[in-house]
């Protein structure tokens, strides 16, 4: 008789976290930590937000308890998303036994089917998650509210602080990011987890105007053919060009600047990484991932998958946040 092989696995809560957590802390934002990561919210979790006026007075003898102390908060509530796909074994075939037998050039996929059918989804998903963290919308199927679609309808934002945004180039990025960091109110300037959250097109329009050699015949800089569009030499940093840069941290004005991925051409925000927040199950018992053979039930060479789980973002503090390029509606 011959062997029968069912690939049918099921895991829910703690035993699903280690796959949900692949499909969802992967999105670039999370996984290089831009965000602050609130893992095991079941429903919604309070995020309470202090504001206080001039709280330093001039000294009584008597205990005189003037100043002002806010209390607000604000909702982190992730919304329950789910995957039900329904995938032919045949079509992954090839894939599975090159891995098998060591002849795949995919270095990353593990050695068994099931691994691979959840690998390969988790990795959609975790791109679906990375751009629903920045730009989704609740009204799109299989997105949540993010944190610019938030702020663009948040009237808390003050109006000196939304910065009109043009179409980047290598030209111009120095200039538009400095009117980004102009806008960032002065007591959060200096402060350790600021960063500019910028798109993928901003962040190589800088690092392409840091290579100097593009940007030297856009200037009126008459009296020196070697400065470049941000003000180095016609080389670049380092003399090296466009080779100049390797993968390595960029910071601008002295502040660090994170890509990310999620975020649409042209924008850019200005928040300290403690604003923002990523809630999640994670490891609750409302996670489940399932990969079912249908072989047996309908012999069919059919697998489903299903996964469930929460993801949804939030800020604390709207009137620290500082926006290049996004509309506010309320404004």
């Amino acid at each position: 008789m011959a062997t029968t092989t069912s690939i049918t696995t099921t895991y829910a809560g703690e035993a699903a976290g280690q796959y949900i957590a692949a499909a969802l802390l992967e999105a670039n934002t999370i996984s290089q930590g831009g965000i602050t990561v609130k893992p095991n919210v079941k429903f919604k979790e309070v995020i309470k937000k202090v504001s206080v006026d001039d709280i330093v007075k001039d000294a009584t003898c008597d205990f005189d308890p003037t100043s002002t102390l806010t209390l607000t908060e604000a909702i982190l509530q992730p919304e329950d998303q789910q995957v039900n796909l329904q995938l032919c074994k045949k079509d992954f075939a090839s894939d599975w036994e090159a891995v098998q037998m060591g002849y795949s050039s995919f270095d990353s996929l593990p050695p068994s089917f099931a691994d691979f059918i959840i690998g390969h989804i988790a990795a959609k998903v975790a791109e679906r998650t990375e751009k629903s963290i920045w730009e989704g919308s609740t009204a799109t199927n299989g997105q949540f509210d993010g944190l610019t679609t938030k702020i663009a309808a948040d009237a808390g934002l003050p109006a000196a602080q939304e910065v009109a945004g043009i179409a980047i180039t290598s030209a111009n990025v120095v200039t538009e990011l400095g009117k980004l960091v102009d806008a960032i109110p002065s007591e959060l300037y200096g402060r350790e987890d600021l960063h500019l959250y910028v798109s993928q097109n901003i962040a190589r329009a800088y690092i392409r105007s840091l290579g100097g050699f593009a940007s030297v015949t856009q200037q009126n800089v008459a009296a020196d053919e070697n400065v470049g569009a941000a003000g180095i030499g016609g080389s670049g940093v380092n003399s090296q060009g466009t080779m100049w840069y390797n993968g390595g941290g960029l910071s601008f004005d002295g502040v660090k600047i994170f890509v990310a991925n999620g975020l649409g051409d042209n924008k850019a925000v200005a928040v300290e990484k403690s604003n923002i927040f990523f809630g999640t199950g994670l490891l609750s018992d409302m996670n489940e991932v399932k990969l079912l053979d249908m072989a047996d039930l309908d012999g069919s060479q059919n697998a489903r998958l299903v996964m469930r789980f929460s993801a949804g973002v939030q800020y604390a503090q709207i009137s620290d946040i500082t926006t290049y390029g996004i509309t506010n509606s309320a404004n």
